[in-house]
């Protein structure tokens, strides 16, 4: 694409790889499915127990495989043919659904069935979203797109985060949860359907037998030796814990606080897709990635107070608005984060690199579901907001104070990849 290419065909130029534009529209259909499931999956734990506890351990057990596994998917991701994985994945999230969907109209459902399945989606996400990952790369056709896709990837990611949880709140209120979860078991269909449609170029693989452990110690020892990606997964790690009590209190924050129910909650989630959407197209418009290290440090500052700000809002107007630039500085900052470090990983260790950010993005939410679960059930939600911004600050004001080392160690790349 020319450097003078300007206007909507820029924004949008990784499309122009056919396999990149099916994976495109699938996982936007499927993606609108996770977020209606997820913000039914909250408030079904919410409704059935009234426990910030249980909220808290719902997530713990849906993510903290992601927090043990995704070493070894990493390996998988660089071993394996990646279309492959995502296959078995999608499918075997969309039976996780159905059953779901199932028990709930039927009326069977229990908060046990919710844990072991929860706890389920989370072993098979954890090859699924490193797979995920680092098959961008295969589906594009010029490299120098690949900061673009990475964009767009989260551009459908918080576009269904700006529509799935507004449906969902209205399902919930009129049908009630199990709807929900039969319609993301459906939408697998069209991630399904993608994948089978894509035209794949052959990879070689090494021949050599496969000693996971020895990989897993290659991928982390590259990992640590490498400035800038250390110092980033670091502090991806340290939000991602205080981003998971986020979604897990925004169930007890619609009711409670703001005196609302599923559609405040719907509401809530929806503004934050709004800002995370508008974070994505301004990512997507950047022609390279100079200034990506201010970029997380400055978004790290307005999510940090965003979070002390919303623990004093009682009113709905406000509460969105904040929920907006929430939305918008976290997207900000994890996929600039993602973009630095799928720029200048090595592409032999691809996988196993990013299934180290997948561990520090989603893995790490496990213990912070946990974590918040259980402070919010002992100070309340608007006090453990305050906690979580105050972690967030520090974190970003020690990355903050390492960006002219990490900045210098960045210079061994590319000149476009400067932090």
């Amino acid at each position: 694409m020319p450097s003078e290419t300007k206007g909507l065909k820029f924004l949008v130029r990784a499309l122009g790889s056919r396999n990149f534009r099916l994976f495109f529209v699938g996982q936007a259909v499927s993606l609108i499915g996770t977020w209606i499931q997820l913000i039914a999956m909250r408030w079904l734990v919410y409704r059935l127990t009234k426990s910030e506890l249980m909220l808290g351990m719902v997530g713990f057990v849906s993510d903290v495989p992601l927090f043990l596994l995704v070493p070894f998917a990493g390996v998988l991701a660089d071993r394996l043919k990646r279309h492959g994985i995502m296959v078995a994945t999608q499918a075997l999230s969309a039976l996780q659904a159905a059953v779901l969907a199932l028990l709930v109209l039927t009326d069977q459902i229990a908060v046990w069935h919710v844990l072991v399945l929860g706890g389920f989606l989370g072993i098979v996400s954890a090859f699924d979203i490193t797979a995920r990952q680092a098959f961008i790369v295969d589906i594009i056709e010029e490299r120098e797109d690949l900061p673009n896709a990475i964009a767009l990837n989260s551009f459908i990611f918080n576009g269904a985060l700006l529509i799935g949880p507004a449906v969902a709140g209205i399902l919930i209120a009129v049908v009630g949860e199990g709807p929900c979860f039969a319609l993301n078991s459906l939408s697998y269909l069209a991630v399904l359907g993608a994948l089978f449609l894509m035209k794949i170029p052959e990879k070689k693989f090494s021949a050599s037998p496969l000693d996971v452990k020895a990989a897993i110690v290659e991928g982390a020892a590259y990992t640590l030796a490498s400035v800038p990606i250390r110092s980033i997964l670091m502090l991806v790690a340290v939000v991602s814990f205080v981003a998971a009590s986020y979604t897990l209190l925004m169930p007890v924050f619609a009711e409670d606080i703001l005196r609302g129910g599923p559609r405040v909650f719907g509401y809530l989630m929806s503004a934050t897709g709004v800002g995370a959407l508008a974070g994505a197209i301004f990512l997507a418009s950047r022609r390279s990635l100079k200034g990506l290290g201010e970029v997380i440090a400055i978004t790290g500052i307005l999510y940090g107070a965003g979070f002390i700000a919303l623990s004093l809002a009682t009113l709905l107007w406000i509460a969105l608005i904040i929920a907006l630039v929430l939305g918008f500085s976290l997207m900000m900052q994890m996929a600039s984060s993602n973009t630095i470090v799928q720029s200048i990983v090595d592409d032999q260790k691809r996988g196993r690199v990013l299934s180290l950010f997948v561990m520090a993005r989603r893995g790490i939410e496990s213990l912070g579901s946990l974590f918040f679960g259980v402070i919010a059930s002992w100070v309340g939600t608007p006090e453990t907001l305050v906690i979580g911004g105050a972690v967030c600050l520090l974190a970003v004001a020690a990355f903050a104070a390492k960006l002219p080392s990490v900045r210098q160690a960045s210079r061994s790349f590319d000149e476009n990849t400067h932090l």
